[in-house]
């Protein structure tokens, strides 16, 4: 019988007790690689701590709470603290990682070789991953998921670092094949790079009888989401403002982020604040239920790599509004299952009265994502561990 295959998984963005939706993409993937005979998972969620007297600010109380060793979910999860030097510090945070993590990953390597390192970010995961992967004289690969490549790819200290760890990397991961032609415009070897679609639980993310759902909400017009965070990138002011459009439609944002108060002040300014449900932060759960209720899922983000929440409201019989960023073309593929839009409020108007009006059905908008599961994944992403471990 085949040794099981040691994997240490190292990624920045992973749930946790005071923010569980944080990263739960990493942690769905994760769970779905540990659950195999033939695989055993240890993650490593290094947690950044600014200088004192920065980490006393209340954004980061809930981080000095967090275990530094616990079971997350069935997994064996380990929170090193690392210096984080907040807005200027970003070229020297894989560094700062590597050097926080070292003594520890070393102590566990020494009890368990590890058979490989499994970045999950490109940064600043992937050449934290190089540093720590040299020391263990281990390989490691690393996936790109979209601001990883896009905005940090932009910055030229953190390329350098980008490039040099992909270089030295044995297997590189897109979540899409248009980020994978991102990461080839930006120097990357494309033979490395293997596409790899995120996961979709098909069992909770299901279409629904949008009537009785739609009532439960206290919502009798057309009802729209947005999901993701409350930033500038992901451009729900541009909702906001279509919804001046549709003087009987409500819009649920579900997330939260740095942007909600001036959200909350538009909606006030353009008379919409009544129509608009800000949500926070909501369980995946009550995400799905959310979703399928809601007659367009509208996603205009400015940068995206493939984004779950594309895929989960397709799964849903949600037909999606977004715009032309990422792996937007390789979902959206004809208009049962929503429209490609540019970035602005009038393009999202028009394609939302488009679908109001011919509404498509709910099995034809969810057959349009029945390619993706959490097994075909986990399937994919032991392959490109075995033969990346396998190939030193």
């Amino acid at each position: 019988m085949t040794r099981p295959l040691n994997i240490l998984t190292l990624s920045t963005l992973f749930p946790n007790v005071s923010a569980p939706n944080f990263g739960i993409f990493v942690e769905r993937q994760t769970a779905e690689l540990a659950s195999r005979p033939d695989t055993s998972v240890t993650v490593i969620n290094p947690v950044g701590m600014p200088p004192w007297p920065l980490r006393r600010h209340k954004q980061y109380q809930p981080l000095h709470a967090l275990p530094g060793h616990e079971t997350w979910h069935g997994l064996d999860v380990y929170r090193p603290r690392f210096r984080l030097i907040p807005r200027i510090g970003g070229a020297g945070n894989p560094r700062r990682i590597a050097d926080a993590l070292r003594p520890l990953v070393k102590r566990l390597h020494q009890q368990t070789p590890f058979d490989i390192m499994d970045a999950e970010f490109f940064y600043p995961d992937g050449p934290a991953a190089m540093r720590l992967a040299t020391a263990l004289d281990i390989p490691f690969t690393i996936k790109a998921r979209g601001a990883d490549i896009h905005h940090w790819g932009g910055d030229p200290k953190c390329r350098r670092q980008i490039l040099e760890a992909a270089d030295k990397a044995s297997a590189l991961l897109a979540v899409s094949a248009a980020l994978k032609q991102d990461m080839i415009a930006l120097g990357m070897d494309g033979s490395k790079i293997s596409v790899h679609y995120t996961g979709l639980d098909q069992n909770r993310f299901v279409p629904v009888d949008r009537v009785p759902a739609k009532r439960a909400l206290g919502v009798e017009g057309p009802l729209f989401i947005t999901t993701g965070a409350l930033i500038p990138r992901k451009n729900q002011d541009l909702v906001i403002r279509a919804l001046t459009s549709f003087p009987d439609a409500t819009v649920m944002l579900a997330g939260k982020g740095e942007a909600e108060p001036h959200y909350r002040a538009l909606a006030s300014e353009l008379g919409v604040a009544d129509r608009i449900c800000f949500l926070g932060s909501v369980s995946h759960d009550e995400l799905a239920q959310l979703t399928a209720a809601a007659d367009i899922a509208i996603l205009v983000s400015k940068s995206e790599g493939l984004a779950n929440a594309w895929v989960e409201a397709l799964a849903c019989g949600t037909p999606v509004i977004i715009s032309e960023a990422g792996g937007a073309r390789e979902l959206v593929t004809g208009p049962d299952a929503g429209r490609i839009v540019a970035q602005s409020v009038e393009a999202i108007v028009e394609a939302a009265r488009a679908i109001l009006a011919d509404p498509p059905s709910q099995d034809r908008v969810r057959s349009s994502v029945s390619q993706f599961s959490w097994k075909s994944n986990g399937d994919q992403m032991l392959a490109i561990l075995r033969q990346a471990a396998g190939n030193r």
